[in-house]
């Protein structure tokens, strides 16, 4: 489930779907969570038996001196040699296991800004309206826009932000129940000389069995339609639950892709490693899987996974300096979270969060941290429903130079962050209620922000100083 009102056809429209993923998470909580847990890539694939004697998953540092399966064989640094020769010639262990980072989290409630001035006062002006759910936001390189309706209709927008009466045609069939419809458009990055737009969208099972996944296909648009159509990657298993679907889609500039996913309201596959679910995918631009994904070589685990442990990532853009993946994810009634996202990391879901459980408030799977696991940069509790995300790069906003910048639908605000490094200093919240639901958040060519928000009759915003 996510954050509350993050549903993005409103609390109303989808109660009954909330409060169903609600209950059928109190009653999954105390055994689906240990049923399905899976080791993360920098834990040992053997179970050792713990004091209980209920097997359970270690990380390598502390395996030594404890009692394996096979309790009657030597103990101590013998037995470890005995389990990790045969292991790593096996290739069942990373040679070099990514390791957590050592941080320690920020917390919204602490740094927010909420009575202070903002550095810059900040204006939003409604250019374009008439737009049923608008969920992405991207330019084609004459100034023209894209802009995706989660109905699954894709429209256009003049340079001179006039909307096309007309949507463009041959978009892909679209599933459209709960929060799952059209999400993402980008452009590549070379799109000037290919002509390539990608798309991350809901797709349904060709078995026509009501059960649906995010998709990733890419096209050509001529004569407004999409021509030239190929489907690049489609999450496995589907489901029937409307719920955290991710659907955002990053380049890094160097070939490759990202695409966020969401754990489609089944908390314990996003820890389960032959599953999509709740993991950040990598590919070529042409949907190849490249041979330096971390589990490239390994049966047990698939390919095209780059990390895992995520709930619902709905904001994802690239540092302009280091070039990572920073990810935002919404949490259960408080826990939304701030990551960098790495090579063959976990980050934890549903093992640790700092979220609840909906109605009652009980915790979730261990707590809030568990060696190997990774912890988030920025915690929101109360939850403000993220999504979209951009960093500012640009002069026309100066003062907001290096900000990273996301949108709240429950917090009904654009939200901007104040970074040091890998660490937020300051939180602002801007424009509260003045813009309703913030879908979208992206950096216009001219350097202002531009805004959609999440309504039947939503729109597109820019954000300028006053």
């Amino acid at each position: 489930m996510g954050a509350p009102f993050e549903d993005p056809a409103g609390a109303v429209a989808n109660a009954g779907e909330h409060r169903s993923a609600q209950l059928t998470a109190r009653a999954h909580n105390a055994t689906a969570i240990r049923a399905y847990r899976r080791p993360s890539p920098n834990l040992f694939t053997i179970r050792p038996l713990s004091t209980s004697g209920q097997r359970c998953h270690r990380p390598a540092a502390t395996i030594l001196g404890m009692n394996t399966i096979a309790s009657r064989r030597p103990r101590g640094p013998v037995a470890a040699l005995a389990v990790l020769i045969p292991a790593l010639m096996a290739g069942h262990l990373p040679l070099a296991a990514a390791q957590p980072e050592a941080r320690t989290p920020t917390f919204s409630k602490d740094i927010v800004a909420a009575t202070a001035a903002p550095a810059v006062a900040v204006q939003a002006t409604a250019l374009v309206r008439g737009l049923k759910n608008p969920w992405s936001l991207a330019w084609l390189p004459n100034g023209d826009m894209l802009v995706t309706e989660r109905g699954g209709t894709l429209r256009r927008i003049s340079a001179d932000f006039k909307l096309d009466p007309k949507p463009i045609e041959g978009v892909p069939t679209v599933k459209v129940a709960g929060q799952a419809g059209l999400f993402d458009v980008v452009p590549h990055p070379q799109y000037a000389s290919n002509g390539w737009l990608y798309l991350a969208y809901a797709e349904p099972s060709p078995t026509d069995d009501g059960e649906y996944g995010t998709a990733l296909m890419r096209a050509r648009l001529k004569d407004g339609r999409l021509v030239d159509q190929e489907r690049l990657f489609a999450m496995s298993p589907k489901s029937r639950r409307g719920f955290h679907l991710g659907g955002r889609i990053v380049f890094d500039g160097k070939g490759y892709l990202y695409l966020t996913l969401g754990d489609r309201g089944e908390m314990q596959r996003a820890q389960a490693p032959r599953d999509h679910a709740g993991a950040v995918i990598r590919l070529h631009d042409d949907g190849r899987v490249p041979a330096d994904n971390p589990h490239a070589k390994d049966p047990k685990q698939l390919p095209e996974v780059f990390s895992r442990g995520n709930r619902n990532m709905q904001g994802a853009a690239l540092h302009p300096t280091t070039g990572e993946l920073w990810t935002h994810e919404h949490g259960p009634q408080g826990g939304d979270e701030l990551n960098i996202i790495r090579a063959g990391r976990n980050y934890g879901w549903p093992t640790i969060t700092y979220g609840a459980n909906y109605v009652t408030g009980t915790k979730i799977g261990e707590g809030t941290a568990r060696q190997g696991l990774e912890q988030p940069l920025h915690v929101w509790t109360p939850s403000i429903g993220v999504s979209g995300m951009a960093f500012y790069n640009a002069e026309a906003i100066a003062p907001w130079k290096g900000s990273l910048l996301l949108g709240g639908l429950s917090g009904q605000s654009l939200v901007r962050l104040v970074l040091d490094g890998e660490r937020v200093q300051r939180e602002e919240r801007l424009l509260f209620g003045e813009v309703g639901r913030v879908r979208e958040v992206r950096v216009g060519p001219d350097g202002l922000v531009y805004l959609l928000n999440d309504s039947p009759d939503g729109a597109l915003w820019r954000v300028q100083p006053r």
